[in-house]
């Protein structure tokens, strides 16, 4: 993994998010991302509706963190800032809905939603195939995918960031360094505070001590790596649990199933 966030390349995001026309309910952009890119934080006029067909994608955004395998979207409202990052590599589709178009209107904030077989497919048949289709194809699917857009169930599984400065970029730099073991004392000195501070920080603004907190993250990844088709042995072992099933146990509690259960309905 990069050890400085800082040095890596931050991509632009696709101008089709700023076309605002409503002949044009539904515009798409497909791009691959090598693990560890990201792209800049950013907003736009129109919503998107961000799905990995492959690999696992972070998303921060309104204080909060979310780890996103194939099996779920992310639905962005337009005019919310949010940053987008790649854990491994990636292939990218969006979709972006014109602001004439009312989409999950109660809800106004990011939310991770669970993917259908239905909108994977239209998904693919608009990014993959739309110089195939007719404009008035096009237009068609489009509307279909804003209704079945709308009835995608939400999934709470997330992480607070925060507001302080401070905890942001420590919960940045850990976002982008899954992997990595520093302590907290290396941790508050790079996010230039103190650990009292950022102990304080992360009850204060997160709900939860940072331990309680880094549990939780670990946990996240361990959703996108199940997916991925790896063993509850081999994850177990990656994220640094002492045994297997202290790794069952802590993610039964944390999700409210077992990794087993988990990897078999996705």
């Amino acid at each position: 993994m990069t050890k400085d966030i800082h040095k890596t390349t931050k991509l632009p995001p696709s101008d089709m998010a700023y076309i605002v026309d409503p002949e044009q309910p539904v515009l798409t952009h497909g791009r691959n991302m090598q693990a560890e890119a990201g792209m800049v934080a950013h907003d736009h006029p129109r919503g998107q509706l961000l799905w990995s067909e492959q690999g696992i994608l972070r998303v921060s955004g309104e204080e909060s963190v979310w780890v996103v395998s194939s099996t779920h979207a992310m639905w962005i409202p337009g005019g919310i800032t949010h940053q987008v990052s790649s854990e491994t590599d990636t292939k990218i589709r969006n979709l972006y809905i014109d602001p004439f178009y009312p989409v999950r209107k109660f809800e106004k904030n990011i939310a991770m939603l669970t993917m259908t077989p239905l909108m994977q497919e239209i998904i693919l048949r608009l990014a993959e195939q739309k110089n195939l289709l007719t404009e008035q194809r096009l237009k068609h699917l489009g509307l279909v995918a804003i209704d079945e857009l709308e009835i995608l169930e939400r999934s709470d599984v997330y992480i607070h960031s925060g507001k302080d400065p401070r905890l942001q970029r420590l919960v940045s730099y850990m976002v982008q360094h899954p992997q990595q073991t520093l302590s907290l004392v290396d941790l508050s000195s790079l996010a230039g505070a103190s650990v009292r501070t950022m102990e304080r920080l992360f009850k204060a603004e997160t709900g939860m001590t940072y331990r309680q907190w880094r549990s939780r993250f670990k946990l996240m990844n361990a959703l996108g790596q199940l997916n991925e088709g790896q063993s509850t042995t081999a994850v177990a072992h990656q994220l640094g649990y002492k045994s297997v099933s202290s790794f069952i146990h802590a993610f039964k509690m944390q999700f409210g199933f077992t990794p087993q259960a988990y990897a078999s309905r996705n």
